[in-house]
């Protein structure tokens, strides 16, 4: 019986660690628009607007955030139900798994058109006449983000405090803070747009943010079909036994 049980804990790591590969895949298939036609500009657009209702291409872009939210909500979830139970460690899974279900929920609130690239459609979400759905991507939006920024925090402190994932504690605070800087430049890139002066390279910038977040979960992928710690440290060495003292006489035979 504890043959089968030790066999089926990897296996259950590899299972995981495929689903998260698979959504880290998947998250990134806006790429596509290198060799589609979408008549989007890349350095501009949102990476919403790919999947906008009104966009030729926008079921197949709603379909690939679908599955990469489902794949990274249940590669988390069988991570959590894997992994070793540690707090800063369980946080950092139920941030990514809220991650994955807000990216799949933001695939159901499709934007209605695309307003980077369409006056006329930038004029209807100021004045607010724009469908229901339109409005709640930007929750669900900042819902799958926000998951994603406490992830890549909360899973970074957990490798290094733990001795666990030597790969993700090393390699992964330089990609929250690349993270945090694509956000910020994000975010005030949303801004300008908003006060009508102009998208400050919005595309570009929103588009390192998700790649960012792409590759930190393939990160996490290798390390949970990989998992490691820090070596224990080394027994002290044994010190020689003292030899016995001889007795006066003893040895002058």
């Amino acid at each position: 019986m504890s043959v089968t049980r030790t066999r089926s804990v990897p296996a259950r790591s590899r299972v995981a660690a495929a689903l998260l590969l698979l959504g880290a895949v998947a998250y990134t298939a806006w790429v596509l628009e290198l060799v589609l036609v979408t008549g989007l500009d890349p350095v501009q657009a949102y990476v919403s607007e790919l999947a906008a209702a009104d966009q030729p291409l926008g079921g197949l872009f709603r379909a690939t955030d679908l599955a990469a939210g489902l794949l990274v909500l249940a590669g988390a979830t069988a991570a959590l139900l894997t992994t070793e139970r540690r707090p800063w460690a369980t946080a950092g899974w139920c941030a990514l798994a809220l991650f994955g279900a807000a990216t799949a929920v933001d695939s159901r609130l499709p934007l209605s058109c695309a307003p980077t690239g369409d006056p006329a459609c930038a004029a209807r979400e100021t004045a607010g006449l724009v469908p229901a759905t339109h409005a709640a991507h930007a929750v669900s939006s900042s819902c799958a983000m926000a998951g994603a920024l406490a992830a890549l925090a909360l899973l970074t402190f957990a490798a290094r405090r733990d001795d666990r994932w030597p790969a993700l504690g090393r390699l992964g605070p330089p990609l929250v803070l690349a993270e945090l800087a694509a956000t910020f430049w994000t975010l005030a890139s949303v801004a300008a747009f908003t006060a009508g002066r102009g998208t400050w390279a919005l595309g570009a910038g929103q588009r390192l943010q998700v790649l960012l977040v792409a590759l930190y979960v393939a990160l996490l992928a290798r390390c949970v079909a990989r998992p490691g710690a820090a070596a224990p440290p080394a027994p002290p060495a044994a010190r020689p036994s003292p030899r016995p003292e001889r007795t006066a006489g003893e040895g002058d035979r």
